[in-house]
């Protein structure tokens, strides 16, 4: 399935360019936003590419036009923003794009258990699996049925948690639960149909919530936006494009919190949708939110 980059225009007009800006893309991801970035670049201009996912840059190369930017592809975690630019010896850059959401090959390609349909190993990592801490299988197969009912419900903001833990805990009894096929399954089969859209899986929010926790999600994003204010200039924006309530909630309050101190202002008072036109074509956009907010003090 080709992956289809959501709010591309909007998001790459958010960050104000000129030929010789200095961007950092934190989230690859299928390369969308990456051409227009480079594509209102000089030569004079550096793009700086991340993502913690390798095969993004291999799966979606950037091709080079004449007359391009200066071009660093780095997989990492973008949490690591400030080493990253001081590798590459930059020390302020004038805009950042974070689009928190997912390349659509990494759901059914990606060999990590993040498709509700994949009889693939549940890992759930963005990056190399032995790099983690725990995966997914970890926690469906070894965490208690509270601490897992606590995961699907504060991550994933699912009424149904509780009944879910008591399922998976029933099921791994009798063997592990060794797929994302099968746990989305044992899921389908104890949440009421009727509480989500025919076109939403009723293991949407759980799978959500194990993702969040096997990549430290949330303290990730925290992590990035403060490294990501510390690297900009003056006049520099921070553009950040999140998919669920639990995202969007972080960047408002930390957005708010800079404003609040003196440091930045809101580019837009409302964070920017999705239009008609693209819901129609990437029903995926739906729930896309941008916000973003432009530096003025640099105290």
């Amino acid at each position: 399935m080709k992956h289809i980059t959501v709010l591309q225009t909007e998001a790459v007009e958010a960050l104000a360019l000129n030929k010789n800006s200095v961007v950092v893309d934190a989230t690859y991801g299928g390369g969308g936003h990456a051409k227009l970035i480079c594509g209102q670049l000089g030569k004079q201009g550096v793009y700086v590419g991340i993502d913690a996912d390798k095969t993004a840059f291999r799966d979606n190369p950037l091709e080079l036009k004449k007359n391009a930017p200066t071009i660093h592809l780095i997989n990492d975690n973008f949490s690591n923003l400030n080493t990253i630019l001081s590798s590459l010896n930059i020390e302020k850059v004038d805009a950042i794009l974070a689009d928190l959401g997912w390349r659509t090959d990494q759901f059914t390609d990606g060999g990590k258990g993040f498709s509700f349909q994949a009889e693939e190993p549940l890992l759930m990592t963005f990056g190399e699996s032995n790099d983690y801490l725990f995966t997914a299988y970890d926690i469906v197969n070894g965490w208690s049925e509270e601490d897992i009912a606590n995961v699907i419900y504060g991550y994933g903001e699912e009424r149904y948690a509780r009944k879910i833990a008591r399922a998976i805990a029933v099921s791994r009894k009798i063997k592990p639960i060794a797929t994302a096929k099968e746990l989305a399954e044992i899921v389908e089969k104890v949440v009421p149909r009727r509480s989500f859209k025919k076109t939403i899986h009723p293991a949407t929010k759980t799978f959500q919530a194990l993702r969040i926790a096997v990549n430290d999600e949330l303290k990730v994003l925290e992590n990035f936006i403060d490294k990501a204010v510390e690297a900009l200039a003056l006049n520099g924006r921070l553009a950040i494009i999140s998919f669920h309530s639990i995202e969007d909630r972080i960047v408002k309050l930390k957005f708010r919190e800079l404003v609040d101190n003196g440091l930045f202002v809101l580019v837009n008072k409302k964070p920017i949708t999705a239009s008609d036109d693209e819901l129609q074509n990437n029903p995926r956009a739906r729930s896309a939110k941008l916000r973003i907010i432009s530096r003025v003090n640099t105290e």
